[in-house]
């Protein structure tokens, strides 16, 4: 009987790294592999062990703990953090010592984030740009200093050195109630305020993918790597963008606005800026950037077929306000708003 394929996994308590895990629990082939994940409660590494997970408790500052597991694993898909350089030189340390260890060469699926092609514009522009994730030339044109860069960099120098395959994901707006949180629409501030908002004149262009679409995202990616798909690329021309359709934030602004009015919270259909003030408030002070539009090439030339669309996105709104009210999320919270994630 061949030995399992080691995965270790970070971030699976949340949003995306729940509905990834989930996912790998249901794989065709999860009899042959053995799964580790990094999780800060106690309780949840419990419940984790429940379900066949050999779950370690710790956190993006136990440096020595997390190269040691991640010298143990055949595959590593990091969903916790994609700025924090220490956690990832951490890892691509332990994956080093792997590959000097056994002689083949690891895998890391790596989660960056849509910050890396955002600017200040504040809702009042929009750019013709098309990022294309076949084109390893064009993101190269990055700035070293963009949102997220550092650790992609760093990740993509190993690759270079030859002792580790990487893959980079870079999932647009994720929505959906796939978590029972609502992460990135921002609908908490809107039924806040009791009124749909949006910054500035809601120019500002985003992709989105559904919560469902992005994990199996991942599980196209792990297959492909697996089956040394032909033309899969890695390191520089690893960069996977996970979206299907693009909004404005005008058009979000609206249809919470109009789902607020049709639940008897708000009264007026049409959203309005956030002041300044509010800004603060809900953003931390920051403004939502403009992103220039991409598309998923890369991955759709792979066999991955998302199926929720940006008019199911605006059609489910009222839905996800509904959630947000049950559940009660407080204005204010912790949530970060789109462009700085």
């Amino acid at each position: 009987m061949a030995n399992p394929t080691k995965i270790f996994m970070t971030g699976v308590t949340g949003f995306i790294g729940g509905s990834v895990l989930g996912r790998f629990l249901d794989h065709k082939d999860a009899s042959q592999f053995g799964i580790t994940a990094l999780v800060r409660s106690p309780a949840k590494a419990e419940k984790l062990k429940s379900i066949g997970v050999n779950a370690v408790v710790g956190s993006l500052d136990d440096i020595a703990l997390t190269e040691n597991l991640a010298s143990d694993a055949d595959v590593v898909v990091s969903m916790a953090d994609c700025d924090t350089v220490p956690f990832a030189e951490a890892i691509l340390r332990g994956m080093k010592r792997y590959h000097q260890k056994n002689g083949t060469v690891p895998i890391l699926i790596h989660t960056s984030g849509t910050g890396v092609l955002t600017d200040d514009a504040a809702g009042d522009r929009f750019y013709d740009t098309i990022y294309n994730d076949l084109d390893a030339d064009q993101i190269e044109t990055l700035a070293d200093t963009a949102q997220h860069r550092y650790v992609d960099l760093a990740i993509v120098k190993a690759d270079k050195e030859g002792y580790v395959k990487t893959y980079i994901v870079l999932p647009s707006i994720i929505w959906g109630l796939g978590s029972g949180r609502l992460v990135d629409l921002g609908i908490q501030h809107n039924s806040g305020r009791g009124r749909g908002g949006m910054v500035g004149a809601g120019k500002n262009i985003w992709n989105n993918v559904h919560i469902d679409d992005i994990a199996e995202l991942f599980i196209v990616l792990f297959d492909a790597i697996k089956e040394n798909k032909p033309g899969l690329g890695h390191g520089r021309e690893g960069f996977y963008f996970g979206e299907n359709g693009e909004h404005n934030y005008y058009q979000v602004g609206k249809a919470i606005a109009e789902g607020l009015v049709a639940l008897g919270k708000a009264t007026n259909p049409e959203p309005s800026t956030f002041t300044d003030e509010e800004i603060k408030v809900y953003f931390n002070g920051r403004r939502s950037g403009a992103q220039t539009p991409w598309s998923s090439k890369s991955i759709q030339g792979i066999g991955w077929k998302p199926v929720k669309t940006t008019q199911d996105m605006l059609d489910g709104i009222r839905a996800e306000i509904e959630a947000e009210l049950e559940v009660g999320v407080p204005t204010g919270s912790s949530y970060i708003p789109p462009g700085s994630q």
